[in-house]
């Protein structure tokens, strides 16, 4: 069998320990070593790599023809093509890519990474189909997040039918931008809703959709998406405690110029207290995503301050020379734990 160089590694290193704790003999050892063999290239990671840069650039192009007016302005003079048309193409062109991702997901499952190109390229075309609807039908108003929240029901419809957590995906990403435009909206482009900056608002998104996730874990038709929940909904959260730690509940960045750091300090320590409790959380009910978030957030909190409260006041020799210190302690701590179990005594 020829597996990856990373999963041959920890075989070996499986198999030495099993051969010390004399739970396999030499000889059996060497047979189950003959058994697999690590690849020369590791070409499905080259896959996966390669398709999520396409994708990317198909992101970025669309993104730049939706809004170069002088580029749509130089398509409607060479095609003369109402937007109604566009729109009425992309989710023609859309369905036939669902339908083909959906007959190659049986025929080929094993190209996983094809696939979800495909289906990345149909959820593309469905949010510039939704887009170009929005143009046709639109009548001077500026309640754009309507349109936003449509497309969630879209995406959600699309994603229970194919069974796919790539589409799920953006179900979550379009009901944050629903979220940031319909509170923005509310508020009549005011900077603050209900008294809160976007950071704020998405702490509070964040909260809700993590809670939704973990109340909703036990309902069969919910369970495939759980997990691709969970974790979107911890990413709002910790992204967003992260930023208000940084920039305080401001809505413009002249208003965040004119204050020192330290001010923030309370931000930081509620953003330090949530860290805490997930890891607390992690622990307590075996929780791996809260953990490793908790840990994760955490540590970037407290380089943030670092960096905040000493890039100034410190030498700069000093600085690194502490920080250089503090990873190296990091790096010790986390080698004794990771071999812990392979350094017991027989």
């Amino acid at each position: 069998m020829k597996i990856d160089q990373e999963k041959s590694d920890f075989l070996d290193e499986m198999l030495e320990h099993w051969k010390d704790e004399k739970l396999l003999s030499e000889s059996e050892v060497a047979r189950l070593k003959e058994s697999y063999e690590a690849k020369s290239f590791d070409w499905r990671r080259l896959a996966q790599y390669s398709f999520w840069i396409a994708m990317a650039c198909g992101v970025i192009s669309l993104g730049a023809l939706l809004i170069d007016n002088t580029i749509l302005d130089y398509l409607k003079k060479l095609y003369d093509t109402p937007d109604g048309i566009i729109s009425l193409l992309s989710a023609a062109v859309a369905a036939l890519l669902y339908w083909l991702s959906f007959r190659r997901r049986k025929s080929l499952p094993m190209e996983v990474f094809s696939n979800d190109a495909i289906i990345f390229t149909a959820v593309m075309l469905t949010a510039n189909a939704i887009a170009y609807l929005g143009k046709a039908i639109n009548s001077g108003g500026t309640h754009f997040s309507l349109l936003i929240l449509f497309s969630v029901f879209i995406y959600g419809i699309l994603a229970n039918i194919f069974k796919s957590r790539l589409i799920w995906v953006f179900v979550l990403i379009s009901l944050g931008a629903w979220f940031g435009t319909e509170t923005g909206y509310m508020s009549r482009d005011n900077l603050y809703f209900l008294g809160m900056n976007y950071p704020l608002r998405f702490v509070l998104f964040g909260l809700v959709v993590t809670l939704v996730a973990l109340m909703l874990r036990k309902v069969k038709s919910f369970q495939f998406f759980f997990l691709t929940t969970y974790i979107s909904g911890m990413i709002y959260l910790f992204v967003s405690l992260w930023l208000i730690s940084v920039f305080g509940n401001f809505g413009t960045l002249d208003q965040w110029y004119g204050i020192k750091q330290i001010s923030l300090f309370y931000w930081a320590l509620i953003s330090a207290a949530v860290c805490g409790i997930s890891i607390f959380a992690g622990l307590k009910f075996r929780d791996d995503v809260a953990r490793e978030f908790g840990i994760t957030f955490l540590f970037l909190n407290l380089y943030t301050r670092y960096f905040e409260y000493f890039w100034d006041s410190w030498h700069k020799a000093l600085f690194f020379s502490v920080l250089a210190a503090s990873f190296w302690f990091i790096g010790r701590r986390a080698e004794k734990i990771w071999n812990v179990e392979f350094r017991k005594p027989s």
